[in-house]
């Protein structure tokens, strides 16, 4: 009691009282406290406004220590990129071997770590919700197969090896690992260019599996080399262009099936496409047609009707694939519906998945081809398993690892590839289900995985009389997912360019072909980074006031300019040969406009005798451009002005020192720009015109 009675009594002598004379005593109490504040700050900006003061932090910019050579920058960048990660941990294998060795375990393997916290709980929801995914697994991975124009079972083998590889080695807890829609039509818009997947199967097939190999090893490097920066060439618009245009291909080819069509085209362009259908139109099979249109009806409704109107009935809307699959098959036994040219999947291979390294093609004419559609396949797997990865990982609050991801995909696709499997990746559609059925960590893959190779061993057979068109009917119905329009509008509003990047994909992968879609997508996002490093722009800063910052005067127009002096940043972080003397040229044009304004205002004092670079932006610069800076300054010169540098960065002051640049501006080199507007334009210092 004691203790708050002295707290309560303390407090109340920081607290005002309501009584007006009191308030008006500590009113003004504040505002004489308030005004030997600003009388005290006065003093102190003062002291650091001497020329003393001055000098001596221009001495500190000009006495800066050497920054590391490229030789210490590669040791360094060699030592964080390989070294670190384990480098604490194998230090402490002498001193504490188990606990370095579990420690070093658990970076190679995450599920370590949170599988000491593992409960009955959470393997009862993994257990269900691994249930649920294979039940919309098991299905759309024959209709991927059959989209990457291999045999059904190949995409049930990629629902087995790679998601049991991933449970061990990769960090994110929510992921669903299988074959996916986009990077099958990779694989099958890019690889029949090398061999006819119709007429030469076996050869097709192996040249499938050598670039899942090329694939993982891919994958694999990026992650052991931390080259995740590869990965952001595919930039966020060029991806939601990518995803859209590769959605409505693949539409467009499944009209074959949905359709009954016998002759079909074997290029994936719309026009091509449209064609073809038109000129089959007459061997449509309307039973075929009915069977798929009505199922896919089905697998929509649930998916986007029930689903979402009833939250507990997520599961209907997993399961309805799987459902349709069961539907269609007893429907097509039945009746009988084959023989009236309903085609069917007919067998499908059964039993574990068999080894393929005698597959793999090394000595092969193609094998080069294959590397490069390998590397082309592993960007798109690993962009699409990392956004769609860390997009769950943030709703649950958990950190996703890059690299880690990349290794542990790596890994996976070459163990695919020595396992009859093709190249696997995270599926938005499959991972969505597996939030949904509330999975707990990456346990629900196993179970997923199980269920699928039990499926492989005991129930291909009931799969027999399974129609084309469901499986046609299934993809379809995974493709609203991959159409992302409000987003691409979000990216026409906030950034024009980034729109041009993602119309070009769409537009290049609907037109033309897959490969040229990505190239132009590409090709604009390096377009746009050329274009702002060639031609960067510049501000003209001037004075915010009522301090000492400065900023530029057309996003603050209440800035203030400095009689006499003109300041200038650079839009860019480097000052290099390809910019160099634009930038060059934009500040010399802006000076001489700015002296000519003075003239004509017939304002001497007024007029542009200093120019003063703010140099706070640049990072780095080269001998291009430090030739383009010793032309602005004879320039300069010659009309009656000077040049003036503020803040400039480390690697920027050393390579100016090195090339005598401050000697042949006078040591014009200051720490801030308020500090050059003082050393050079006061009376004393009048720069001589």
């Amino acid at each position: 009691m004691a203790v708050t009675r002295e707290t309560e009594t303390e407090s109340s002598q920081f607290t005002p009282n309501t009584d007006p004379s009191n308030t008006k005593d500590f009113s003004q109490a504040l505002q004489s406290f308030a005004d030997s504040e600003k009388v005290q700050l006065s003093v102190f900006s003062q002291t650091l406004q001497t020329p003393v003061a001055s000098e001596r932090r221009r001495d500190w910019v000009l006495n800066v220590p050497e920054p590391p050579g490229l030789l210490s920058k590669l040791k360094s960048s060699f030592k964080k990129t390989l070294l670190c990660p384990l480098e604490n941990k194998i230090q402490c294998l002498g001193k504490h071997p188990v606990l370095a060795l579990v420690s070093i375990l658990n970076v190679i393997f995450p599920p370590l770590s949170w599988c000491k916290e593992y409960n009955v709980t959470k393997f009862r929801r993994d257990i269900l919700a691994g249930l649920t995914l294979a039940s919309l697994c098991i299905p759309q991975s024959i209709g991927y197969a059959t989209l990457a124009k291999l045999d059904p079972q190949y995409g049930l083998y990629t629902s087995v090896i790679p998601p049991l590889i991933y449970a061990m080695m990769g960090s994110s807890r929510d992921i669903a690992i299988g074959p996916v829609a986009v990077v099958s039509l990779l694989l099958s818009s890019m690889i029949p260019k090398l061999e006819d997947p119709t007429t030469n199967p076996i050869a097709y097939r192996k040249l499938v599996l050598t670039v899942t190999f090329f694939a993982g090893v891919f994958q694999a490097a990026f992650g052991l080399l931390r080259l995740g920066f590869l990965v952001d060439f595919l930039s966020h618009a060029a991806i939601v262009g990518f995803m859209a245009g590769a959605a409505c291909v693949i539409g467009l080819q499944q009209l074959k099936s949905l359709l009954g069509i016998s002759k079909f085209t074997n290029k994936t362009d719309i026009i091509s496409v449209l064609t073809s259908i038109c000129k089959s139109m007459h061997t449509l099979n309307p039973y075929s047609f009915i069977i798929g249109s009505s199922f896919l009806i089905f697998i929509l409704s649930t998916k986007y009707y029930l689903a979402r109107k009833y939250k507990k009935l997520f599961w209907l809307a997993a399961m309805a694939p799987l459902l349709s699959v069961i539907m269609s098959t007893l429907l097509v036994f039945l009746t009988r519906a084959d023989k009236h040219g309903v085609k069917i999947v007919k067998h499908i291979t059964g039993g574990l998945n068999p080894s393929s390294l005698h597959e793999l093609q090394f000595n092969s004419p193609h094998t080069a081809e294959a590397a490069k559609i390998g590397l082309i396949v592993a960007l798109v797997a690993l962009t699409e398993a990392i956004a769609v990865g860390r997009s769950f990982a943030t709703m649950k609050g958990y950190r996703l690892d890059g690299n880690k991801e990349m290794l542990a995909m790596g890994v996976m696709n070459i163990t695919g590839s020595l396992s009859s499997c093709y190249v696997a990746t995270g599926s938005f559609s499959r991972t969505a289900v597996n939030f949904s059925a509330g999975c707990e960590t990456a346990v629900s893959n196993i179970v997923m995985a199980i269920t699928v190779l039990i499926s492989l061993e005991f129930c291909t057979r009931l799969l027999y009389f399974t129609p084309v068109a469901i499986l046609a009917s299934i993809i379809l119905s995974a493709l609203p997912g991959l159409i992302n329009i409000s987003e691409a509008k979000y990216i026409w509003k906030v950034d024009k360019m980034d729109f041009l990047a993602c119309a070009a994909a769409f537009l290049g992968v609907l037109f033309v072909s897959v490969e040229i879609g990505l190239l132009l997508a590409v090709g604009i996002s390096f377009a746009k980074i050329i274009l702002n490093s060639i031609q960067p722009g510049t501000e003209k800063l001037g004075r915010l006031p009522g301090s000492d910052l400065f900023g530029d005067m057309e996003q603050y127009p209440i800035a203030t300019t400095t009689p006499g002096a003109l300041i200038v940043r650079v839009k860019s972080a480097l000052l290099c040969f390809a910019n160099a003397n634009f930038i060059r040229g934009r500040i010399l044009n802006l000076a001489l406009e700015e002296q000519d304004e003075g003239v004509m205002e017939s304002a001497n004092q007024d007029r542009v005798q200093l120019v003063i670079l703010d140099m706070s932006n640049l990072l780095n610069i080269d001998t291009s451009s430090i030739a383009a800076l010793e032309d602005l300054q004879n320039d300069l010169e010659t009309n009656g002005m000077q040049l003036a540098v503020a803040n400039p960065r480390w690697h920027v002051m050393h390579k100016l020192r090195l090339a005598n640049f401050l000697k042949k501006i006078k040591g014009r080199v200051f720490l801030t720009i308020g500090e050059a507007i003082e050393a050079c334009l006061t009376s004393k210092n009048m720069l001589p015109i």
